[in-house]
């Protein structure tokens, strides 16, 4: 029987990843199937014990299950831990693992498909919610020079920078009128992007050299692309987040780790 895998939320027939594992399968030769499943809002929990019994091998979580997953899976991985929040089920032997791979996406995307590296870089995170403290650990694993986590409520990006205080690197937590200085690298983890809105980030934080990332992607660049491209920044969006992502998640299904860049270059608009 071949190995069944989905990507489940509420709205789902937007997701990108149903165009994605396939073509991971076909590349690593591995044979499965990859569907979207639609969950109730109020039934994520049963929507999943029924893809277990029916023998499905895992599944992707998006949008609005990714804290729900987290508090019924009955083992978590270390980035799901510090994350608070899952992405990625495993379906193994009775139990429900949960992982994250969205902030190791990320900071593939940056490392590999940017070319830039992390370590001893000073970098800004725009927002404290579930999409920043997703980032957090695996950006602290790169060896970065600081961290500064701007967001509209200051007691939220503080308890945030408190939370991932303990690994030796300085993690601080302000409001954006207190954003001081340039950075080598500012991402947006912020929603702003969805309502066609801009972070009130000051342009100082930009340089020729810094590399400013949207974690939302589209058609077209977004307005805080816009704005740091009009600094002088290079600009990505999430596309690339979203496609190493997935790499990360096939692996963990696999065992095998897909190639990234030519699938990146044809989902690119």
């Amino acid at each position: 029987m071949i190995d069944k895998y989905c990507v489940i939320g509420n709205p789902i027939a937007h997701s990108k990843s149903p165009e994605i594992h396939p073509v991971y399968a076909a590349q690593t030769g591995q044979e499965l199937v990859y569907e979207r499943c639609l969950a109730p809002l109020d039934g994520f929990e049963a929507t999943i014990r029924r893809l277990v019994a029916e023998g499905y091998r895992g599944a992707n979580v998006t949008l609005p299950f990714k804290l729900e997953a987290a508090r019924i899976c009955t083992r978590l991985e270390e980035r799901a831990q510090a994350a608070g929040a899952v992405n990625t089920l495993v379906f193994e032997g009775g139990e429900i693992i949960g992982d994250n791979t969205d902030g190791p996406g990320l900071v593939a995307d940056i490392t590999r498909n940017a070319g830039v590296s992390i370590k001893d870089k000073r970098v800004l995170l725009l927002g404290a919610g579930g999409a920043a403290r997703g980032a957090l650990l695996p950006f602290l694993k790169e060896g970065p020079r600081e961290i500064v986590i701007a967001n509209r409520t200051v007691a939220t990006a503080a308890a945030l920078a408190r939370d991932f205080g303990g690994y030796g690197i300085p993690v601080s937590g302000i409001g954006f009128s207190e954003i001081a200085g340039s950075f080598d690298i500012v991402v947006n983890a912020t929603a702003s992007s969805l309502a066609g809105d801009l972070p009130p980030v000051p342009a100082s934080v930009f340089r020729p050299d810094t590399l400013a990332l949207d974690m939302m992607y589209g058609n077209q660049a977004t307005v805080f692309m816009d704005f740091a491209a009009g600094q002088g920044a290079s600009v990505r969006d999430g596309l690339g987040m979203l496609v190493e992502q997935a790499a990360e998640a096939f692996a963990i299904w696999r065992g095998v780790r897909p190639a990234t860049a030519d699938l990146l270059k044809t989902m690119r608009p």
